[in-house]
């Protein structure tokens, strides 16, 4: 059944729109080439979606002749302003853009530590509407935010973690209540790193990979075929929790201690490092491990690669325990820690996989790092602000 004008319509306002926001400005002319629809129907979609308010002609292209198809035309950036939150156990890392993703005014602030729930809530939601304001960005279209713990895939909210700070979970609904205008969309900080590793960092050619995520604590995300797997409960990928040999105990469902976390959490990491005399300082805000694993990434010697060598054999526990059950067939060594270790690491892991399992792994540094997970942010609240705004043309 052939589609109504109406559809039609839609659907070629929205093939227009994703190619604009995935291409940049376009002329006319080159709307109607990619697009492959007749020039009076591109004529007709232009002029409809500049009258909507997300097109506007942004200047003209370099072609000698003047004329209608000469004229430039973009996505209206400031149509929808956008925040995104890298929400840790101590601080909050803040973004707000405009549609296009592109960063008008970013600030990271302490928050929680000695500080009562009350406090630790309104400083964060200070800090949103302060950059905010600075940026001159108008009210929140979309705020898409990344936190530690399980989030419940029926309803889309931050479940009650054990050893959580209890901020986190009145943090949404506070924002809420001061931005009622406002989307919000909370995700598991890990899953949002993996998506922008898929997007923009060492994924981009791989629909099917495991993100092993190293920060202040341990974690996992897994995108098969080209689709985030959250798991039943939204825990798919707690790997710190995964019993493994070395700890002297096994995890509870209270607490990670005595699992992968125990070998390889910020923590065990840097007391490792200490053991074989590898010492580096740490940027702010970054787990204490980032800074002797980077230095001794960057040094030749002994010391340096018999700590590597070690930290290589605990992380190459967990991933074979994913790669055994999941065979992704690529392994991302990420967050802070994972980008310290560099190629570096990444090759001495790779090396141990292939050498515990028959299937073939790939294992990559992240270089996003620790950033993945506010660029995830970003890119889920870009992604619903446009589907939102694409949707509602007519």
């Amino acid at each position: 059944m052939p589609a109504s004008p109406r559809t039609a319509r839609a659907l070629n306002d929205r093939l227009a729109l994703r190619l604009l926001q995935q291409e940049g400005p376009l002329t006319a002319g080159q709307l109607k080439e990619l697009t492959g629809l007749s020039r009076p129907t591109v004529a007709d979609l232009v002029e409809r979606l500049t009258a909507s308010g997300l097109v506007t002609m942004v200047g003209e292209s370099g072609e000698q002749r003047r004329g209608p198809n000469a004229r430039l035309y973009g996505l209206v950036a400031d149509r929808a302003h956008l925040a995104a939150l890298d929400v840790r156990t101590d601080s909050v890392s803040l973004v707000v853009s405009d549609l296009l993703g592109r960063v008008l005014g970013r600030a990271v602030a302490p928050v929680g530590g000695d500080t009562g729930t009350e406090d630790a809530v309104q400083r964060a939601v200070s800090l949103v509407e302060r950059v905010a304001g600075e940026a001159g960005a108008g009210p929140l279209h979309t705020v898409g935010i990344g936190a530690p713990g399980l989030i419940d895939p029926a309803t889309g909210e931050l479940r009650d973690t054990t050893g959580l700070p209890e901020w986190h979970r009145n943090l949404v609904a506070a924002l809420q209540q001061r931005m009622p205008e406002a989307r919000f969309s909370v995700e598991n900080e890990t899953n949002l790193a993996a998506l922008a590793e898929q997007r923009d960092g060492a994924a981009r050619d791989r629909d099917t990979f495991v993100l092993l995520w190293l920060g202040h604590g341990t974690g996992a995300a897994v995108v098969l075929d080209g689709v985030l797997r959250r798991g039943a409960s939204g825990g798919t990928g707690e790997i710190g929790f995964l019993p493994v040999p070395g700890t002297g105990g096994l995890p509870s469902a209270t607490g990670c201690d005595g699992g992968f976390h125990s070998l390889a959490g910020s923590s065990a990491i840097a007391e490792l490092a200490a053991g074989y005399g590898v010492a580096g300082e740490a940027a702010a805000h970054e787990p204490a491990a980032a800074g002797p694993v980077r230095r001794a990434a960057a040094d030749d010697s002994p010391e340096a690669a018999r700590f590597l060598g070690a930290l290589a054999d605990r992380l190459a526990v967990g991933a074979a325990s994913v790669v055994a059950v999941l065979d992704p067939g690529c392994v991302v060594l990420g967050g802070e820690v994972g980008q310290a270790g560099g190629e570096r690491l990444a090759e001495l892991v790779r090396d141990r996989l292939r050498r515990m399992s028959p299937l073939p792994t790939e294992v990559r540094p992240s270089p996003l790092g620790g950033t993945a997970v506010l660029r995830g942010a970003l890119l889920t609240a870009r992604d619903r602000a446009q589907e939102e705004l694409f949707t509602t043309v007519r």
